[in-house]
């Protein structure tokens, strides 16, 4: 359960194979390696050690999947930072995780620069592009340079990496993978039927999020061809697929539709792809049925899960999205569990409830994760038991199909995003005149949900919006900040003085 075994063995059975395409650049199996091996003497030279932390801020580029593999080869640990957060945010990952050294490319190198100056000698800083590298160090030249290194022999409780998720207390949490988690996971995907031999897969979501890393490990163990789209656009994905014929890709449904709906989709021959997986967050109907009409070569696979879990805990495949089993309803399920994962509905107690009554999701497997970083009380809480306690509320019929229900976190998932309404409370009032503030999800026909914070102001008249929106960018991701807003008299209270967020969301499905 090594992650660099993957590397090794893609090069065994495909090591002139096309590894990965970004742009012009094209590599094989057994270059992607020897860069790999030249990146780890260029650790080692820095004072990386096993069990560092190697922090990466880039757009998707075969640069990032190599770095994915270099932390590996070297027995150090990736942290993905989000493309999407603030400086503030980005400086808290730092510190919280002690990151030893960072890579940056060319869309980042401005905020790379930042950090250094703000870290000092406590933090390393690499850039690889085709900008002026300045006063940070030049990783190209660095490879260039170095001699090959041996890979480490990695155990399967070893941490691979921290991924950092949104947190309920206000602050992103670490959640902390093994090799054998993700190992485990990828291994997963591969009896599910997906990334199969011969694989051409696209990485048009972001890198940093492992959604992507449910395919990417898949891919890299099937020694299969990775394309990547530095960042998502819709004809960004179909010029791909039609230039490399990939034949797979994992997309979340804002994505989808944004594909679906372009005017140009009817330019572009689509016809290798063979399998759309699609997860973060329920397709509708009338998606689904635009996205079998415009591929109507690729099967749809719905794949439920979270960070937490490596990521895939449930697989809805293709064929309960028709006829019969759409009639039976199996098309609302997020599938069924998995291998190796065991998956009950508990009650607050802790206690199994019957099929078919809501409770909360919780997954025992060898995917779920060490725990959270620097968090032990609340690694406990989510393990309780010994299972992985989602925040998910749903239910499972008699034959074991799992249908999600509301959450019972207060989590609100835009464009496949996931933001925690605390940590946007906790800036919203801090701005000058806000008193309270209860944010939650909204219905959005483009992204699923959008954010929306319900306000009680100090003095009762409305506040300068625009101002509001300009202060919550410099504390938190762009995706974080509320879209809408209403102002109140007064929230809604339960009898222990809490807020009723349900009643605030019911005044929007109405």
């Amino acid at each position: 359960m090594d992650i660099a075994l993957g590397l090794r063995r893609a090069t065994m059975i495909n090591g002139t194979g096309i590894a990965t395409i970004c742009g012009d650049r094209t590599q094989t199996w057994n270059e992607v390696r020897e860069r790999v091996a030249r990146m780890a003497t260029v650790f080692a030279a820095n004072g990386v050690t096993r069990g560092d932390r190697v922090a990466v801020l880039m757009l998707n580029s075969d640069r990032y999947l190599e770095l994915y593999l270099a932390t590996a080869w070297t027995g150090t640990v990736i942290v993905p930072l989000n493309l999407r957060w603030s400086t503030a945010e980005n400086q808290y990952a730092l510190k919280d995780c002690g990151a030893k050294i960072m890579i940056v490319d060319d869309a980042y190198l401005e905020e790379g620069q930042r950090l250094k100056a703000d870290f000092g000698a406590a933090l390393t800083v690499f850039h690889t592009g085709e900008k002026p590298s300045g006063d940070i160090h030049d990783l190209e030249q660095a490879i260039a340079g170095a001699a090959l290194s041996e890979a480490v022999e990695n155990q399967s409780a070893d941490l691979a990496g921290v991924f950092y998720t949104g947190g309920t207390t206000g602050a992103p949490k670490g959640v902390m993978l093994s090799h054998g988690n993700l190992v485990t996971n990828a291994l997963n995907a591969l009896a599910e039927g997906l990334f199969g031999f011969g694989t051409t897969y696209l990485h048009a979501a972001p890198m940093f999020h492992l959604a992507n890393g449910a395919a990417m490990y898949g891919v890299i163990f099937n020694a299969g061809t990775n394309v990547i789209l530095p960042s998502f656009t819709p004809v960004g994905v179909l010029d791909l697929i039609e230039r490399h014929r990939v034949t797979d890709v994992i997309l979340v449904p804002t994505m989808l539709q944004l594909v679906s709906d372009c005017p140009d989709i009817a330019k572009y021959e689509t016809g290798s792809l063979r399998r759309i997986a699609y997860g973060a967050s329920p397709m509708n109907a009338a998606l689904v049925e635009r996205t079998v009409a415009n591929f109507p070569n690729a099967k749809l696979t719905q794949l439920y899960g979270m960070t937490e879990l490596s990521p895939i805990a449930t697989v809805l495949h293709n064929e309960f999205h028709h006829g019969a089993e759409r009639e039976r309803g199996r098309h609302l399920s997020v599938g069924r569990p998995t291998f190796g994962v065991e998956i009950r509905i508990l009650d607050p107690d802790g206690a199994e409830v019957p099929a078919g009554t809501v409770g909360e999701i919780c997954v025992r497997a060898d995917t779920v994760m060490l725990g959270y970083w620097n968090r032990p009380e609340g690694t406990a809480k989510a393990k309780a038991g010994g299972w992985m306690h989602t925040g998910d509320g749903g239910r499972v019929d008699g034959d074991g199909f799992v249908f999600l229900a509301d959450r019972i976190k207060d989590m609100i998932i835009t464009g496949g995003e996931n933001v925690y309404s605390v940590e946007v409370e906790n800036v919203v009032t801090a701005f000058p005149g806000v008193a309270q503030c209860a944010v939650i999800g909204i219905p959005h026909e483009k992204w699923g949900e959008q954010v929306h914070a319900v306000i009680v102001s100090k003095d009762g008249r409305e506040l300068d919006t625009e101002a509001l929106v300009a202060f919550c960018r410099t504390h938190i991701a762009g995706y974080k900040v509320p879209r809408s807003y209403e102002f109140v008299d007064s929230l809604p209270l339960s009898g222990a003085g809490k807020v009723l967020k349900r009643d605030l969301r019911e005044r929007h499905r109405r």
